[in-house]
């Protein structure tokens, strides 16, 4: 990815990665083609945390919830229904 981590040493160096899988809550992640942040990175978190669900926008981009909003809260509202 081209974001990096300015400022703090503390947080340049922070790494929970290894801690992941110990959550518990459900958690959705949403990743899209055309996103800066790499699918296969939203897709592996997903996979990692215990009650993870991974959905993609096939269409979209960053702000997939503009570019490809049908499937971004078709997505999201099936979640929301199936944690609840």
């Amino acid at each position: 990815s081209e974001f990096g981590i300015k400022g703090d040493a503390n947080l340049k160096t922070w790494d929970v990665k290894d801690e992941i899988h110990q959550l518990t809550v459900p958690v959705l992640s949403i990743g899209a083609t055309h996103d800066t942040m790499d699918p296969e990175q939203m897709e592996w978190l997903a996979n990692e945390v215990q009650n993870g669900t991974y959905h993609h926008c096939k269409n979209g981009s960053h702000l997939s919830q503009y570019d490809d909003a049908q499937e971004y809260f078709r997505g999201l509202i099936e979640w929301i229904k199936r944690v609840n």
